[in-house]
Parts: structure tokens; C-alpha cells; sequence
């Protein structure tokens, strides 16, 4: 939980899934990957991060016109839903920080995962695969239910990872997603 601060002052702390506690202004809107002092690195995902840091954006594009969000402050789709999923599935290993007071960040929103940026992109595409098949089972459709099975059993979700992270080429020190 956050620590009380002076406004402005940018004193604001957050601890961590492994009980580490770090400054906020550590993480910055680039930031994929934290190296923590207790010897793990942690997944870095703020609320500016696009969706398609982890999904193709034709994907994205469909989950924008297919869920409905209940919120009028996220009323589009994006990165906080995907975290969402992510926090609800793992409710101990990640860790969710509204920064919203501090203007300078650049950001409102903070997660950091005790697990690293590979193995949370792989969660988020195993957890939207989970939404799809969900959808796919209420259209009352039993081929395209089948269709959807067939295509998951030939889909390495590893094997997707890495070649979408060596095409967006998400190790670069300058990218910002």
C-alpha cells in the first residue's frame, strides 16, 4: 500500500509482490522490466502502455468492438482490462498502484508482476485466448466451436510470444510499450 507523502513531494512508495518497497518514481512509462534488490525482475505495465505491446492490433480492434467495459473512465478496451484479467488471475502476484495524484509521472496507472515481461505477455495472450474461447462457446455454434479448438491445438502461445516481441522488437532500450 502506498506510503502517505506530500503532495507534489513525489515521496509516494509502492510495495511490491515479493514485500520490497520502491519508490514510484522508479518506474518510468518506458519501463518494461524492473530489476528488484530481492533478485527477481519484474514485469513494469502502466496505464499509457498500449494494448498491442502484447496483442496485434487487429486483435485489439476486435476486443474494442466485441466487450463491452462497464466503466465510463476506461470506456474503450485497452491495457487496463488486459491487467485486469491478469490482477483477477493472479491476485497475489501483481500489484496495482494508482499514481493518479502525482502529475509528473506521466501515468496514472502502475502494475509490476512478480514475474517477468515474457512470462506476463504470455499470460495476457493465455488469458485472452480463455475470453475468446468463452465467446466462441455462447454462440451456439458447434463448427465454430470446433474451428476454434482445432486452431488452438496447432497455437504455441510460447512460440507466438517471442515472435511478436522480435517483431515489435520489445527489447529495445527505446521503445516505449
Amino acid at each position: 500500500m502506498s506510503q502517505p507523502r506530500v503532495p507534489g513531494g513525489g515521496g509516494e512508495t509502492v510495495d511490491l509482490p515479493c514485500e520490497e518497497t520502491v519508490p514510484v518514481r522508479q518506474f518510468d512509462m518506458g519501463m518494461r522490466e524492473f530489476d528488484c534488490d530481492c533478485g527477481a525482475t519484474h514485469a513494469v505495465v502502466t496505464d499509457v502502455n498500449p494494448p498491442d505491446r502484447f496483442l496485434p492490433e487487429f486483435l485489439v480492434s476486435l476486443l474494442r468492438d466485441t466487450v463491452e467495459t462497464t466503466s465510463e473512465e476506461m470506456p474503450e478496451f485497452g491495457t487496463p482490462h488486459l491487467m485486469g484479467m491478469v490482477l483477477e488471475e493472479f491476485p497475489g502476484q501483481v500489484v496495482a498502484e494508482d499514481v493518479s495524484d502525482d502529475q509528473d509521472l506521466g501515468y496514472s496507472m502502475l502494475w509490476v508482476t512478480e514475474f517477468d515481461s515474457r512470462r506476463l505477455h504470455e499470460t495476457i495472450v493465455e488469458l485472452v485466448i480463455e475470453l475468446m474461447e468463452h465467446a466462441v462457446s455462447h454462440a451456439d455454434d458447434s463448427d465454430a466451436m470446433t474451428e476454434f479448438e482445432q486452431q488452438m491445438l496447432e497455437f504455441d502461445v510460447g512460440e507466438f510470444v517471442e515472435q511478436y516481441r522480435a517483431e515489435r522488437d520489445l527489447d529495445a532500450d527505446d521503445v516505449y510499450v
